[in-house]
C-alpha cells in the first residue's frame, strides 16, 4: 500500500516538474518572439509618425496624429509601382529558374551514378564556403559583356541557380525510397521521366521549402540590384528604398513606410506556407 502511494506521489511530483518546465521554455518562448517582432513593431509607428516624430531624443514610440500619409509620400518619393513589378518578376525568374535547375542538379548527385560524381559534388559545396561578394565583379563584367545593364535579366541571371538549392534538394531525394526509382525503372521509365513524373511530386514540401527561401533571399536582395540597375525604373523595391537614404537628411516615416508595403507579400507568403516550409527543412535535414 506504501509502495503504490509513494509512486503515485512520484507521479505528482513529475507532473509538477514538466509543468514548471513547461511555464519556463513557454516564457523563454515568449520573450524571443517578443525581440524578435519588436523591429517591425518599431517600423510600423515610425511610419505613421512625422518627421520630427521619428527624429526626436528620446524617440517618440506612440505618435500624436496617425500621419497614413507616409505612405502616398512613398509613390511620390519613387517610382514605386515599377520598383514593385520589377521585384517580382525578378523573384519569379529565380524561383522558377532555382526549382528547375536545383531540382535537376539535386537529382542527379542523390539518385544517379557517373564517374567523378563525389568531386564534382565537393567543387558544388565548395563555393557555399566562398563570400558571395568575391563573385560580383566576375558576373558584373559578364552582364555588362551582354550588354544587359540596366535591365530586368540582369536582375535575375545570376540568381537562378544556387550550390544551396543544389544541396538542399539532393537532401530531400536522397529521403526517398530507392524501391520507388527502381520500380519505375522495370516499368521501363527512363532517368528524366522517373524523375518527373515519379520522384518531383514527392518532393513537393523540399520544393516549397527552397521556394520560400529562395523568394525571401530574393525579395530582399539589395547589393547586386544597386550594382547592375542604377535607373532608377530598372531597380528592385530593395533598391529604391536605399536610393531614399539621403547623405544629410532622410525621411525616416516615409522609409518606413515603403519598408512595410515591401515586407507584406514576404510575409503573408510565410504565413501562407509556413507548415510546408518548416516540413521540407526538417525532412531535408535528416540525412547528412
Amino acid at each position: 500500500m506504501s509502495s503504490a502511494v509513494e509512486a503515485s506521489a512520484v507521479r505528482v511530483r513529475g507532473r509538477r516538474r514538466d509543468r514548471s518546465s513547461h511555464r519556463v521554455v513557454h516564457v523563454v518562448l515568449s520573450v524571443g518572439a517578443l525581440l524578435m517582432v519588436a523591429p517591425f513593431l518599431l517600423e510600423l509607428l515610425i511610419s505613421v509618425e512625422t518627421f520630427a516624430e521619428a527624429t526626436s531624443v528620446p524617440l517618440t514610440l506612440f505618435p500624436k496624429v496617425w500621419q497614413w500619409s507616409n505612405y502616398m509620400d512613398v509613390f511620390s518619393a519613387m517610382p514605386f509601382r515599377q520598383m514593385l513589378v520589377n521585384t517580382v518578376l525578378m523573384t519569379l525568374a529565380r524561383t522558377i529558374g532555382q526549382l528547375v535547375f536545383c531540382s535537376l542538379a539535386g537529382y542527379a548527385f542523390a539518385r544517379l551514378r557517373f564517374r567523378g560524381q563525389g568531386v564534382v559534388f565537393g567543387l558544388f559545396l565548395s563555393v557555399l564556403m566562398v563570400p558571395s561578394q568575391l563573385f560580383l565583379i566576375p558576373q558584373y563584367e559578364i552582364i555588362h559583356g551582354l550588354n544587359l545593364l540596366n535591365s530586368l535579366p540582369a536582375l535575375f541571371l545570376p540568381g537562378i541557380f544556387s550550390a544551396f538549392g543544389t544541396f538542399l534538394m539532393r537532401q530531400f531525394f536522397m529521403q526517398l525510397p530507392r524501391e520507388l526509382q527502381e520500380a519505375a525503372y522495370i516499368d521501363g521509365a527512363g532517368p528524366f521521366r522517373t524523375f518527373w513524373q515519379v520522384v518531383l511530386p514527392l518532393a513537393r514540401p523540399g520544393l516549397i521549402a527552397l521556394a520560400i527561401l529562395v523568394i525571401m533571399w530574393s525579395w530582399n536582395d539589395l547589393l547586386w540590384p544597386l550594382v547592375v540597375n542604377t535607373d532608377p525604373g530598372s531597380m528592385p523595391v530593395s533598391a529604391g528604398l536605399a536610393t531614399l537614404q539621403g547623405q544629410y537628411l532622410t525621411n525616416y516615416p516615409v522609409l518606413m513606410a515603403g519598408s512595410v508595403m515591401a515586407s507584406l507579400p514576404l510575409i503573408i507568403i510565410f504565413i501562407a506556407f509556413q507548415r510546408h516550409f518548416i516540413e521540407g527543412i526538417a525532412f531535408s535535414a535528416t540525412k547528412g
